[in-house]
């Protein structure tokens, strides 16, 4: 099963292929994507992304997960978080949106089992 592309993004709205529905913030895995809700984890800008953000991806038996910080990158990253990913021998890629849905798509283009988290705001 293969991740999908992220087939668009805007400020505010990103498009997953093959998903009838768009997003303002996403996850994606092998064979799936839904909306990210912040309020499920009580995630905001400061501290950043949380474990609990991550856990549903990981499971998915992703090898490289993707993380946009949004447009600004005003989405934090704590190192608690990138230490929770790196335990789990997961190669971790955190970047600025635009610059992680390409490196996503190039990841997904190469067959790579990768997943993502990304934030279409500020």
């Amino acid at each position: 099963m293969s991740s999908p592309e992220i087939a668009s993004l805007s400020w505010g709205h990103m498009k997953v292929k093959g998903c009838s529905s768009s997003y303002k913030d996403c996850k994606v895995w092998p064979g799936g994507s839904r909306a990210w809700d912040w309020r499920e984890t009580g995630t905001d800008h400061h501290p950043g992304v949380q474990p609990a953000d991550l856990e549903e991806v990981l499971q998915k038996g992703v090898a490289t997960l993707v993380i946009g910080r949004g447009m600004n990158e005003a989405l934090q990253v704590p190192s608690s978080t990138v230490d929770f990913v790196r335990q789990r021998g997961v190669e971790l890629i955190v970047l600025q949106t635009e610059k992680a849905i390409t490196e996503y798509n190039n990841l997904v283009g190469q067959g790579a089992k990768v997943g993502g988290i990304f934030h279409s705001t500020c």
